[in-house]
């Protein structure tokens, strides 16, 4: 087959759905409006500043469940479908989508075990030979308290399936590893905890690979390191995430090659073993120790918020490359490109994020998006006058592009006094690790 054969059958995508309403979305959908040949974005249920791009739609169905969004898939006549989340991954809507004949990026409910299932996916990690702490999974509280008790030392505690980012409890002291035990099996996160992992704690400085696979083969995109904590000093309780950056340094291309071959090439070969073609995102969160890098957990998503830190690094070839994935025909896409640029990403939260949640404040945006800022919508909405109010947790996030760190973090940081709303909260520190620090 031609270039020119090539480039056309993937100049056939014309109408993306991209399924999910964070910022994760909002900057995917964004992305993906730069590629000139796409007609229509939908994003489905989308939020506030879904319609602000150009190209780009907020739908709502009739309601959640896979038939309204089959039905919508139809009536608009959608070429590909991007599934975000790891919810709908997980209840199997890509396989119900690819059984109707749809395109779809994202993996099916059996590959989405890597996410769903920490047991699972620390299974296929031993049986590849993939680096990991060791683990234990236990059923019930006084096993899980009997394996701490025989280990001696204090433990990770993890619910086993979904828990919305929020099921880690990373214990300093044998009796906190208790409380977080019991905790688990108390029911905080509902079935996600009726299977508990206790991890051996590693220490190390963290960092997250993405890959894009087609079932076959994959495109390793630059690293992002996260901050899960609320607070300053990566202190207070675990979050869906506050800020990212990438690409990072912890990880130079070499290194990356490497990673690849450690750990991509692996767990893909291992998928392919139990009979999974992984159409989707692979993402590795790693631990860099002493004695190597270590997988701390598989996401079968783009990570949020590291995807909008990336998406403004991406080429505008990205819409034909993910296309080209989904249709399992990777060798047929464009050379991805990556602009040479730093990447940083502020979230800014409303008052009582992570727990209690302060909603419906009216939000006042006094910038406007360019070629190096970003405003990416995440829980918000518009109310009958058309004001764009709170409606979620992580609320939005500032992103900003720069020739070094220190460039990108100083324009984020002064955008953010361009934007209010009552009780947001951000980290100061955002990126500490690769910028200077001024009170």
């Amino acid at each position: 087959m031609t270039k020119n054969q090539q480039l056309k059958e993937l100049s056939e995508l014309k109408r993306i759905l991209i399924i999910g309403g964070g910022g994760r979305e909002n900057s995917i959908a964004w992305a993906l409006s730069k590629n000139k040949s796409i007609e229509q974005i939908y994003v489905c249920p989308g939020n506030g500043g879904t319609n602000s791009y150009s190209k780009c739609f907020r739908i709502k169905p009739k309601s959640a469940n896979q038939d309204s969004i089959i039905f919508e898939c139809q009536r608009l006549k959608i070429d590909l479908v991007i599934i975000g989340p790891e919810d709908p991954l997980a209840q199997g809507l890509a396989n119900r989508l690819r059984e109707k004949g749809f395109t779809v990026f994202g993996p099916g409910k059996e590959g989405a075990q890597l996410e769903a299932s920490k047991d699972w996916a620390k299974t296929l990690m031993l049986e590849n030979n993939i680096p990991t702490a060791n683990y234990w999974a236990s059923n019930s509280q006084e096993e899980a308290l009997n394996i701490l008790n025989s280990v001696g030392q204090p433990l990770v505690v993890k619910a086993d399936g979904l828990a919305a980012g929020k099921g880690v409890t990373v214990c300093e002291t044998i009796e906190q590893s208790k409380d977080a035990i019991k905790e688990a099996f108390s029911g905080k996160f509902g079935s996600a905890s009726n299977k508990v992992i206790l991890e051996e704690k590693i220490e190390g400085p963290e960092v997250s690979i993405f890959a894009l696979c087609d079932g076959e083969k994959l495109i390793v995109l630059p690293p992002a390191q996260d901050h899960k904590r609320l607070l300053d000093g990566d202190n207070g309780p675990n979050t869906g995430g506050m800020g990212a950056y990438a690409p990072a340094p912890l990880i130079n291309q070499k290194d990356l090659q490497d990673l690849t071959e450690l750990i991509l090439l692996p767990t893909l070969k291992g998928l392919k073993k139990k009979g999974i073609k992984y159409i989707g995102v692979i993402y590795a969160g790693l631990m860099l120790t002493s004695s190597g890098p270590k997988v701390i957990e598989f996401n079968c998503r783009f990570g949020d918020p590291e995807c909008q830190a990336l998406m403004p690094l991406m080429g505008d070839e990205l819409a034909s490359v993910i296309f080209a994935c989904a249709r399992g025909e990777l060798e047929k896409a464009p050379k991805l490109s990556f602009k040479n640029h730093c990447s940083a990403c502020i979230v800014v939260a409303s008052k009582g994020y992570p727990k209690t949640l302060q909603t419906g404040d009216k939000i006042n945006i006094n910038i406007e998006s360019n070629s190096l800022l970003q405003v990416f919508h995440a829980g918000t909405a518009r109310d009958k006058f058309d004001n764009i109010i709170t409606s979620g947790g992580r609320v939005l996030s500032v992103v900003t592009q720069g020739e070094s760190f220190e460039d990108a973090f100083n324009l984020a940081y002064k955008s953010l006094e361009k934007i209010n709303f009552e009780g947001m909260q951000f980290r100061k520190d955002i990126g500490y690790q690769v910028r200077e620090i001024i009170d």
